[in-house]
């Protein structure tokens, strides 16, 4: 039997918040679609206190970010941003070109071409997220993207040095000092200082989440994001304390981000609480973590490790670590989730920061139908054809002549007609 000990926020009172975020995406989208580079400056002061000469860095501002930083934290960019590339490089190995001869004289292909513009941005207001950009940018050029520009808010009244180091080291053709939704409107719909990209990533707040869902369409977009989610499937093989500091780890991404024990373990369920408060003394987010765990926490007793599964498979979260005497039992079986951390060795912060998966992933449930950011999400495939022979293009438009006129498509059945008069022998 599965037994609710500890629930969040019911999901009407979530929409109610959406619902005030779109309405103020909406006006500040409409405002820098109508005036450009004005508007853009006008929130950007507003907002983060910034309104400098130019919102790009120059090569010069780039450097004396790059020389601000002690050498262990170049390295330790370097050190990431190395295993994200070499997962990204062995994720490019699945894509390949094909072509088949499907019929004697018709040959079918497809080929993955890399976008021609990719925006990435990387948050920064509140913690100066420099991982978004080896998520975005670096992975965007291993996959051969010709044009990559960058943007992240300024931090404390200024360029967020290590955040704009790892944009360079990456392999950012452009960085602007500019956050939020103008940030986000800068890139999709160009001003007249910016040319505009065909393709979003990155995630943010509600207000960057929303105005990339606004301008869907209008340009691609990595996914449909929503606050930091996390669970951890565990059983009595780990202990409280552990399964506290890998919920609070992301519960402190902010005070909606949801934070999910499912266990077997009534032990450790009646223990975690406690935990969790000893745990939140030592964090100097304690104050946002808190927050998130009060409000959106979740504790599940389940009986057995099917009931387990199928609580995860319901709440398909972001991130689910699981932590059990054979997680790969789980592995094995789960399908709807973003990324999985296998075995109490590992934890989501790994992920997040270095170990070489891309962090950026579904949540709100879209586990159910997309996986996470990753080197073919920059990668369009377009296939293509060619009949070789005129029998084979009579054989072809035989069938596709009597296909159409079971459609009533005249024009259609035209294009195939024409060609079986005029090659037919």
């Amino acid at each position: 039997m599965i037994r609710y000990l500890k629930q969040g926020k019911p999901a009407d009172q979530k929409r109610d918040i959406d619902n005030q975020v779109q309405a103020t995406v909406t006006a500040i989208l409409s405002d820098i679609e109508t005036r450009g580079d004005a508007a853009v400056r006008e929130y950007s002061e507003k907002f983060d206190k910034w309104a400098p000469e130019s919102l790009r860095l120059t090569q010069a501002q780039i450097d004396e970010c790059i020389a601000s930083l002690p050498a262990q934290a170049l390295d330790d960019i370097r050190f990431a941003q190395a295993q994200i590339k070499r997962f990204a490089q062995v994720q490019m190995l699945s894509m390949r070109d094909v072509e088949v001869e499907t019929l004697p004289g018709v040959v079918l292909g497809h080929r993955n071409i890399p976008m021609n513009s990719v925006g990435c941005y990387v948050p920064g207001g509140k913690y100066p997220l420099l991982a978004s950009a080896h998520m975005g940018v670096l992975t965007a050029k291993v996959a051969g993207v010709k044009r990559v520009i960058a943007c992240a808010p300024p931090y404390q009244g200024k360029p967020a040095a290590a955040i704009v180091a790892a944009m360079a080291m990456a392999g950012a053709d452009e960085i602007y000092v500019v956050g939020g939704v103008q940030a986000v409107a800068m890139m999709a719909l160009g001003t007249d200082s910016v040319e505009p990209v065909d393709f979003l990533v990155g995630p943010g707040n509600a207000y960057v989440a929303e105005a990339k869902r606004q301008l869907f369409g209008r340009v691609g977009i990595d996914l449909f994001a929503g606050p930091t989610e996390t669970m951890v499937i565990c059983d009595d093989t780990v202990d409280a304390e552990l399964v506290a500091v890998d919920l609070l780890g992301q519960a402190e991404h902010g005070p909606n981000s949801p934070a999910v024990c499912v266990t077997t373990s009534a032990k450790l369920a009646a223990e975690l609480p406690g935990q969790i408060e000893k745990v939140l003394e030592r964090l100097s987010t304690r104050d946002v973590a808190s927050v998130a765990w009060n409000e959106y926490g979740q504790i599940i007793l389940c009986d057995s490790d099917e009931e387990m599964l199928a609580e995860s498979e319901r709440i398909c979260s972001e991130h689910v670590q699981v932590m059990t005497r054979d997680p790969d039992w789980f592995l094995a079986r789960m399908t709807n989730y973003g990324a999985a951390f296998l075995g109490h060795r590992t934890n989501v912060s790994y992920g997040d920061k270095v170990i070489g998966t891309n962090h950026t992933l579904p949540t709100n449930g879209a586990g159910r139908y997309t996986g996470g950011l990753w080197v073919g999400k920059f990668i369009k495939t377009h296939t293509y054809q060619r009949v070789l022979t005129d029998e084979a293009s009579v054989m072809i438009g035989q069938y596709c002549s009597r296909l159409c006129a079971l459609e009533h498509f005249a024009g259609h059945k035209e294009q195939a007609d024409i060609r079986v008069r005029r090659m037919s022998k």
